[in-house]
C-alpha cells in the first residue's frame, strides 16, 4: 500500500521511485495522492495479474477511504485464514495533513508492519515519539 500525499515538488518521487524498484510479482494499492506519482513507466512493467486483466497497480481512492484499503486487508487474512499481521503488507505513508494520524494509527491498531513513514517526517513528530514508534512498533 503506497499512500498519502507525496506533495508537489519536482524532487517529491519517493514513491515514483518506490513503484519503479518493485518486483515483478508486487501488487500496488495506491491510496490518496499517491496514485498521481506511479508513475505509467511502473504501471507498465508491472502489468496486470496473470491473464486475468486485473492492474497490478489499484486505486483505492482518496485518504478518506482509507477504510477501504483497511477492508481489503482484512478481507485477504479472512480468506486466507490468517491475521492481518500475518499478510506480506508493506505500508508506506507520508504526509501533510492530520488525516494521516488516524491512517497510521489504525495501521498500528490492526498490528501491520513494516510501515515506512516518509520521505520527510511532520514538523510535529518529536524526537521522544519517533523512538517509541520505532521501538514499539517497528517504525522504519
Amino acid at each position: 500500500l503506497i499512500g498519502g500525499c507525496d506533495g508537489d515538488a519536482a524532487q517529491r518521487n519517493y514513491f515514483t521511485n518506490l513503484a519503479e524498484k518493485l518486483p515483478d510479482t508486487s501488487v500496488v494499492l495506491t491510496l490518496g495522492c499517491a496514485k498521481f506519482r506511479v508513475s505509467d513507466a511502473a504501471r507498465a512493467r508491472l502489468g496486470q495479474i496473470g491473464d486475468t486483466g486485473i492492474p497490478r497497480v489499484l486505486d483505492v481512492g482518496q485518504c478518506n477511504d482509507s477504510y477501504s484499503a483497511v477492508r481489503i486487508a482484512m478481507g485477504l487474512a479472512d480468506a486466507l485464514e490468517c491475521k492481518i499481521s500475518d499478510l506480506p503488507l508493506s505500508i508506506v505513508l507520508s504526509w501533510h495533513e492530520q488525516k494521516a494520524i488516524a491512517v497510521l494509527l489504525t495501521c498500528l491498531h490492526l498490528g501491520l508492519k513494516p510501515i515506512r513513514l516518509g520521505p520527510t517526517l511532520p514538523a510535529f513528530l518529536t524526537e521522544d515519539v519517533l523512538q517509541v514508534l520505532v521501538k514499539e512498533f517497528g517504525i522504519k
